[in-house]
């Protein structure tokens, strides 16, 4: 199917609007301090679109849509933990953070570590972030590919993952996380306008409006209780951490004008999560379905479930049915969705290379604004690279986020509820949840009761905490 120069015209206008978002920070861009964290100055609006935006864009986009083809509107459940995250994070993760952050002009998450602990463990910290949203940023610009390529078949992988990783690499590394939060902010605006005035009304029209919906698909598809309780406990355990250890969203923290704009912006974020999000995205991938059980995919080649990767399924019954124009306007909420999140998590892992990596050891390159902008070239680059070199987005999604929460959370957690605070444990802590995790995921056991690794992982980093902190004399303590 060929695209037709409507909406290539359309795709084109959009992406060019994100670019002059970035340049137009460009210069406003004085100090490592604007880069990083905006002057510390954003709007509880423009920050908890940011957040909800980095969150859910690129899962929205990949992994609601693949939850409702396979579960109906229960798999909504899934973000259900955003919500959760998001207000447990305002009510106990801001005010112990936020003060500190000001004060001692934090720019990112592992320096709250340095704070309560000491520098080793922020410099592991710094490194295990680092890693994680380098696959993040891999993981979201294949994420993107693998949907454009499905939506517009002339659009290859490859070339997909280079027009996504360009855009997005150049707006970012120009206009710092200014840039990526205005231009989340209207990303979410493209993507909900996209979905909800486009997607939702033409796909129930095409399916035949409720009628033809309910009768496509078995009663369960239609329930909040076609889940189990193990399904919940594995996407709490494994989703809620993020919310206390994700170096997005303390820059978000830090940039907000005052704690309250914080609490505020989070508790925005959290609506929009749940439910918001979570039925908007499992509704559309019921739709896509519905489509292929009533044979509307067969033109492209999928008449059964085994013949479709489930979370492709919308974008290829959209491709089908909308007209000139409007494939232009999903096409662009698509591309929105997927960059939305790699340019925050391309800044975070920015951010831990300066701040926490060179920092440490080269103050002055580390203070560089132009080294910061270098840096995020740098690493753009090879989050490209590896997204080119991987065929699977969860895969590389899996292992950084394994890393990431079983690695940090228990530390985190440790100093929001201690207050003797042992460097030795945070880092062995790091150490044994990383690992554990890691090893279950590799060898492919299989868990008690289908629980998830990171679940022993970060049991096993809690238990290792715990034996340590008792015997650690040099723990300190931080009010």
């Amino acid at each position: 199917m060929e695209i037709h120069w409507i909406d290539l015209a359309i795709f084109i206008i959009y992406l060019f609007a994100m670019l002059g978002i970035g340049f137009f920070f460009y210069r406003k861009n004085e100090s490592k301090e604007d880069y990083y964290v905006g002057k510390r100055e954003m709007s509880a609006g423009h920050i908890g679109l940011s957040v909800v935006a980095t969150d859910v864009g690129g899962g929205f986009s990949i992994g609601l849509g693949g939850l409702g083809f396979m579960m109906g509107i229960s798999g909504s459940w899934m973000l259900f933990t955003g919500i959760l995250g998001a207000w447990l994070s305002a009510v106990w993760l801001i005010p112990k953070v936020y003060a500190h952050g000001k004060k001692h002009n934090f720019l990112s998450f592992p320096q709250v570590l340095e704070f309560y602990y000491d520098k080793r463990p922020a410099l592991l910290a710094g490194v295990i972030s680092f890693i994680g949203y380098v696959g993040f940023t891999s993981s979201q610009v294949l994420a993107g590919a693998k949907l454009a390529s499905a939506t517009f078949p002339a659009i290859t992988i490859t070339e997909a993952v280079l027009i996504i990783g360009i855009i997005a690499i150049v707006y970012t590394v120009a206009g710092g996380l200014k840039a990526v939060v205005y231009t989340d902010t209207v990303q979410w605006i493209i993507l909900m306008s996209g979905l909800i005035l486009v997607g939702v009304p033409f796909g129930y029209y095409h399916l035949g409006g409720w009628e033809g919906i309910a009768g496509a698909m078995p009663a369960g598809f239609f329930s909040l209780t076609n889940i189990s309780w193990v399904q919940v406990v594995n996407w709490t355990v494994t989703i809620v951490p993020i919310w206390f250890i994700g170096m997005t969203l303390y820059q978000r923290i830090y940039a907000c004008r005052d704690e309250k704009t914080a609490q505020k912006a989070w508790l925005i974020a959290g609506l929009f999560e749940w439910p918001v999000m979570a039925f908007l995205g499992t509704l559309l991938g019921l739709f896509g379905r519905v489509a292929l059980e009533q044979g509307l995919l067969a033109g492209a080649g999928f008449s059964t479930v085994a013949d479709i990767d489930s979370e492709i399924a919308l974008p290829v019954f959209l491709r089908q049915i909308l007209p000139v124009g409007f494939m232009g306007l999903i096409m662009s909420a698509y591309f929105s969705a997927i960059m939305s999140t790699a340019d925050s998590c391309l800044m975070a892992a920015s951010g831990n290379l300066m701040t926490d990596i060179i920092g440490p050891f080269h103050r002055r390159l580390g203070d560089s604004i132009r080294a910061s902008q270098y840096f995020t070239l740098l690493i753009g680059g090879i989050a490209i690279f590896i997204a080119l070199q991987m065929g699977q987005v969860l895969e590389i999604m899996l292992y950084s986020y394994a890393f990431m929460v079983s690695g940090i959370f228990v530390p985190v957690l440790m100093l929001l509820i201690n207050r003797k605070h042992s460097s030795l444990a945070a880092i062995l802590s790091m150490i044994c949840g990383g690992a554990t995790t890691l090893i279950l995921i590799v060898s492919g056991l299989q868990l008690p009761l289908g629980l998830d690794a990171i679940i022993f992982g970060i049991g096993a980093s809690l238990l290792a905490f715990w034996i340590t902190s008792l015997f650690d004399k040099r723990a300190k303590r931080v009010g």
